[in-house]
């Protein structure tokens, strides 16, 4: 699968490409500017772009009006079929947010319930009950996402449902040529509805790729064979900057041991989560560290971890938004790519990622691990690599067994000599490529 060797750059359109937060019904071609990042994002490293909603809502995107139409605040299906063959032209592969667990109260189907009530063909689209009333007085009780009653819940046992979902996956490939789906509160949906659309879309193309967003709990349940590709790792999202706040690098790399560890128990080998600093609903990497200097550090874990790393858009600078501003902060307008030094070792530590066999692929074994300081082995049968840490402010000198004389830094390009050990300087990361 194409995914497993990428390095992703989220994008959350309406915010990115500065639309309104509400809708407000007039057409404006927005999107195209995406596609003027083309090329940052490419000299990024990045080779996949994950699209947050982009069809016609109510207002954030995820409270669905029309499947099937482009918000107009971003443009139409023509700027969207246009936007993606650019994407294409970089070597940049696309895929969009499928928000199939709920719609808006301004979706299609709903807005039919409400005018005909027992009479509409689409009352079992949704989880009703005519008997009561909802928040907005519809005169029926609706279920809603999570105690959201702006996004109406809808029903996947209902077959009709399902089939107009797939349809609809249908058109976005034939019409968009997308090479695959990010499933919005994937936690929430049915797994039958999951096997379903997998055997669907393994249909359509052999590697159409289905990434889940979960939070918790054992991701085994939306991942597999006949289910998910991937999904989302926050657990291991909490631990990249809470471990290194704490000075306490026990943390991450405990959940990572429990994850992709040697042990016949560790429960996701093999298995290619998406791994990530931050995203759309959560503070910023440079907003959540307490140091400045971790920045670089947390970068160099996401990347040197198993998984697929995934950037949001704006922090590859070191751009700032905590989650107590409110969304809108976290979705912002920049009116063009910044680029500084720390975009420059991102940069790197990409091209490393997607060349490094070892790294898309090999197996995870701690080699050193004290509260500041780390060394972790990536092993593939062709490649070795070594992911070294120290988030103290003073020198370490690491006593560890490098199996090796001589290595290169994927990051630098510099060699390195083991004596017994190796040096670490205050505040550094390497990805040592043995020889």
């Amino acid at each position: 699968m194409w995914a497993e060797s990428s390095v992703f750059y989220q994008i959350y359109p309406l915010g990115f490409c500065g639309a309104p937060e509400e809708n407000d019904g007039i057409l404006t071609h927005r999107l195209p500017k995406v596609g003027d990042w083309a090329e940052h994002i490419q000299k990024l490293g990045a080779d996949a772009v994950y699209l947050g909603p982009v069809f016609e809502s109510d207002r954030h995107g995820y409270d669905t009006r029309d499947y099937r139409k482009v918000d107009c605040r971003l443009g139409d299906n023509a700027d969207l079929k246009e936007l993606v063959r650019t994407l294409h032209g970089h070597g940049i592969r696309v895929i969009l947010d499928g928000v199939f667990n709920h719609v808006g109260r301004g979706f299609w189907a709903f807005r039919d319930v409400q005018e005909k009530r027992w009479d509409s063909p689409y009352k079992d689209w949704f989880f009703l009950k005519f008997d009561g009333n909802s928040n907005y007085n519809d005169g029926f009780w609706y279920e809603g996402w999570e105690g959201h009653f702006e996004l109406v819940k809808l029903n996947l046992r209902n077959p009709a449902v399902v089939d107009y979902l797939l349809d609809t996956v249908k058109i976005w490939t034939e019409e968009f040529d997308i090479d695959g789906l990010r499933l919005d509160v994937a936690y929430s949906l049915e797994p039958d509805f999951l096997r379903r659309l997998r055997s669907f879309c393994n249909g359509l193309s052999h590697d159409f790729f289905l990434l889940g967003e979960t939070l918790h709990g054992d991701y085994n349940r939306w991942v597999g064979e006949d289910l998910l590709h991937s999904c989302t790792n926050y657990e291991c999202y909490k631990g990249l900057w809470s471990a290194l706040n704490s000075m306490n690098l026990f943390e991450i790399v405990h959940s990572l041991k429990r994850q992709f560890g040697p042990e016949q128990w560790t429960l996701y080998k093999g298995k290619h989560l998406v791994c990530f600093a931050d995203n759309h609903d959560v503070t910023r990497a440079a907003s959540v560290l307490q140091r400045e200097e971790h920045l670089p550090l947390l970068y160099g874990l996401l990347f040197g971890m198993p998984g697929i790393p995934c950037l949001y858009y704006g922090s590859e600078w070191g751009t700032k938004a905590d989650k107590g501003q409110g969304d809108p902060a976290l979705r912002p307008c920049f009116p063009e790519p910044q680029w500084n030094a720390l975009t420059d070792i991102i940069a790197a530590m990409a091209k490393a990622h997607r060349e490094s066999e070892a790294l898309c692929w090999g197996d995870f074994q701690e080699l050193l691990l004290t509260n500041k300081q780390t060394i972790l082995q990536r092993r593939s049968e062709h490649e070795r690599v070594l992911v070294a840490v120290n988030a103290d402010s003073e020198p370490y000198w690491a006593h560890f067994d490098a199996g090796c004389g001589r290595a290169v830094d994927l990051i630098t390009g510099e060699e390195h000599d083991f004596g017994g050990g190796s040096e670490l300087p205050p505040y550094s990361v390497f990805f040592w490529k043995c020889e």
